[in-house]
């Protein structure tokens, strides 16, 4: 399984094994906050040095200063709608603010079609589940209470989730994992188990999920034929597979993050630019920065879809 996003394979074929676990990670922060934009004005040479730099500092603001689930969300809708109002003449930038507003309207249409309880996010912090997380979450508030103006105080239903991790997973993804559950108050279940056990274990404990986001795009492996909702293969677990970033690019995924000032996991400053487990992920070396590939720009440096994957042994 990815952790950017599990396939429609994933869903259909069981592809690790492990032991049950529905618990957290580690408590050790691991962020990485984004470099300035755009990447042309980060060199080479201290590419990954200037994100681990800038980490720091991020991460530090961020657990200093605990906030509220309705809080977050205002901060996270504040920042969206700051972004879909910037005036740029960037075609990048412009086709992400499409795509935004395209996932808005995904979102806002599940969260009409079902309620929070029936609802999860398949979650394992990978920079586009991420990016999925944020924009649900920036509209979080307004779609489930649509008569009023909730404030930042209000008590909100948490976003339920559910992370399947690989058997060997990074300690970083981990950790990022474990520090963003807390951030963003998310109801994460942890599995580690092959992807179909795990789902008949989360549905049996959760048997009012009827649907989960998915980060799934589709230049991922299996997945040029979905749709926006789309409902997993019979003799499968049943739910609905809601998809709001199934078009988006592999450049616009790091647009929005970086636009947004979103923290992301510290491998994407160390060369990763797709992340599974341990034993068949490695530094992208289409962004080796020496011969031998032992430097590595980060992950936002990339541009081309084809490459995204060529870290990756499956």
């Amino acid at each position: 399984m990815t952790q950017d996003s599990p396939s429609p394979q994933d869903l259909r074929v069981g592809n690790s094994n492990g032991i049950n676990g529905v618990s957290s990670a580690s408590s050790t922060t691991t962020f990485s906050s984004t470099a300035p934009f755009p990447p042309s004005e980060t060199t080479n040479t201290t590419a990954t040095d200037t994100a681990t730099d800038m980490a720091t500092a991020s991460v530090s603001k961020i657990v200093s200063q605990p906030r509220s689930l309705a809080e977050v969300c205002a901060a996270l809708r504040a920042k969206l709608l700051a972004f879909l109002a910037l005036q740029s003449d960037d075609e990048t930038v412009q086709g992400t603010q499409r795509r935004a507003r395209d996932a808005m309207e995904v979102i806002e249409e599940a969260l009409r079609r079902y309620r929070p309880e029936e609802i999860s996010l398949s979650y394992n912090g990978g920079k586009d589940c991420l990016v999925l997380l944020i924009l649900i979450l920036a509209c979080w508030p307004a779609s489930l209470q649509p008569s009023s103006s909730p404030t930042p105080k209000q008590s909100l239903p948490r976003l339920q989730c559910i992370y399947i991790a690989p058997p060997d997973p990074f300690q970083e993804v981990e950790d990022f994992v474990h520090t963003t559950t807390s951030e963003y108050h998310l109801d994460l279940a942890r599995y580690a188990l092959p992807m179909r056990q795990a789902l008949d274990i989360y549905l049996e404990e959760k048997p009012n999920v009827k649907a989960v986001f998915m980060g799934t795009r589709r230049t991922d492996p299996h997945s040029e034929f979905l749709k926006s909702f789309s409902p997993t293969d019979k003799g499968w677990p049943q739910f609905m597979r809601i998809n709001p970033v199934l078009d988006w690019h592999y450049v616009e995924i790091w647009t929005f993050i970086r636009q947004l000032d979103i923290p992301f996991c510290s491998l994407y400053s160390q060369g990763f630019s797709s992340l599974g487990g341990t034993k068949d992920t490695r530094p992208n070396p289409a962004l080796a920065l020496d011969a031998e590939g032992k430097k590595f720009r980060p992950a936002y440096e990339l541009t081309r879809d084809d490459e995204e994957r060529l870290g990756r042994d499956r």
